[in-house]
């Protein structure tokens, strides 16, 4: 079978979580590297074992490659993933597709012109336990849904020494918590329940207004180990919490909190879906079990094994009950579902996997959550 090439852009935390899954699929190439320079292109490419290091520009006349990976900061994803869509070449994104709805518009469009395969890294929908609660759903487990609670907690940016390129709106955008991480969870809310989320009322807590950014370069999650001189005071502009009143279009309501700043919380997604039949509970900090609620039985606690679960999440399953699986494997399961359609050569009709639209959705709930904190009212979202 011939191997499909691919090039990752951008050697932050994401990049390198991006090459570990791909490799983990057969038939699979990762052939360059991008970077800013060729130096520090080639500096990575060494590091990970990767043949090529080019630049932007190069990699884009490789003809050999098929598929580019954006793995770059928010600001970039726009004019890149429109650049390799129009190099006649595959995408994949990571979130958020772009800084604004109008550059999301326009690459949906172009994609769609191109027939080229396109993706947005929503890999948490890929926990094979999110897709049990999926497809239990639609086989009316959970029977209407009354309420749903969200929270998505960390504490990477909870002294004011904590500092990355997140924190920068020209570069990240106008939100920080909702945008990173309350995406994910807006995202996986919406595919999970198969409702959408009508209207929004948010509010923003700034918690440090100012931070200690250093002088020298660190990385995402990396320990820190300046000193006093190495830092400079920058004011803080976007939310490190934000706590949102949800609609839904069934009538009923819902509420998520995100937060960056929450000690002793590494990167916990909660969700609880309340329903007239069941009650889901499940956590992103033991993704292998779910909690199903019942009023006139005993509870019940579902644990991963493929011999228990719908044939749609056994799919994402590839080790037996009790061989724990994570946040690398869902990834290499998201992969696995757009690189087959790499190797048919176009998008599906109803991709299983989320695209670029996908991507436009999210950016939109995100707009309109940051326009109702700042009008402090209820938003529509269409």
């Amino acid at each position: 079978m011939k191997k499909i090439k691919a090039a990752i852009v951008g050697t932050g935390f994401i990049g390198p979580a991006h090459l570990e899954a791909l490799r983990r699929l057969p038939n699979i190439e990762v052939k360059a590297l991008c970077e800013v320079t060729t130096e520090l292109a080639k500096e990575k490419a060494d590091l990970l074992g990767i043949p090529f290091a080019y630049t932007f520009e190069e990699m884009l006349q490789d003809e050999e490659i098929d598929v580019v990976h954006i793995c770059t900061p928010n600001f970039l994803h726009f004019p890149q993933s429109k650049a390799v869509l129009m190099a006649g070449k595959h995408v994949v994104c990571e979130k958020p597709l772009s800084t604004s709805i109008a550059e999301a518009e326009e690459l949906v469009a172009l994609a769609k012109e191109k027939g080229l395969v396109n993706a947005v890294h929503f890999n948490l929908r890929y926990y094979p336990m999110v897709r049990q609660m999926k497809t239990m759903r639609e086989n009316g487990d959970l029977g209407d849904i009354y309420s749903i609670m969200g929270s998505y907690l960390q504490d990477w940016l909870f002294l004011q020494t904590d500092y990355n390129w997140r924190l920068e709106p020209d570069k990240s955008g106008d939100s920080r918590a909702i945008a990173d991480i309350g995406s994910h969870l807006l995202d996986l809310t919406e595919y999970v329940t198969g409702l959408k989320i009508t209207e929004v009322m948010a509010d923003f807590s700034t918690v440090h207004k100012t931070r200690l950014k250093p002088l020298k370069a660190i990385e995402t999650y990396s320990g820190k180990m300046l000193s006093a001189e190495d830092y400079e005071e920058v004011p803080i502009n976007t939310e490190d919490h934000a706590s949102v009143l949800l609609r839904f279009s069934n009538g009923n309501k819902g509420s998520v909190t995100v937060s960056q700043v929450n000690a002793g919380r590494k990167n916990r997604l909660n969700i609880e879906i309340a329903g007239s039949k069941s009650n889901f509970e499940w956590c992103s900090e033991k993704p292998n079990e779910l909690w199903i609620g019942k009023r006139e039985t005993a509870n019940h606690h579902l644990m991963k094994d493929p011999s228990l679960f719908t044939r749609e999440a056994a799919e994402l399953i590839s080790f037996p009950g009790g061989h724990n699986e994570g946040f690398p494997d869902t990834s290499k399961q998201l992969f696995k579902e757009v690189y087959a359609a790499i190797r048919e050569g176009k998008q599906p009709e109803n991709p299983s996997y989320p695209t670029f639209a996908d991507g436009h959705r999210e950016l939109l709930i995100c707009e309109r959550i940051i326009e109702s904190h700042r009008k402090q009212a209820w938003v529509k979202i269409d």
